[in-house]
């Protein structure tokens, strides 16, 4: 899966590279943490449960 993603980072990470990137391929969503790069793990996701996340994330329900 590592070699067929691309990836994108948000605009809004900065130039110190804290932030994830997220990379969607045909029935999943692929999440990983930019520091790491191609070295880090990658969490997979299906549609369903990354849609739900989003949405959470937009929604304000995960802010800490």
């Amino acid at each position: 899966m590592r070699q067929y993603l691309t990836w994108r980072k948000s605009s809004r990470s900065g130039a110190n590279n804290e932030c994830v990137e997220v990379a969607l391929a045909a029935d999943r969503s692929a999440v990983r943490d930019s520091k790491l790069g191609d070295t880090g793990p990658i969490l997979s996701f299906d549609a369903g449960a990354f849609d739900s996340f989003l949405g959470a994330v937009k929604a304000g329900r995960l802010d800490g």
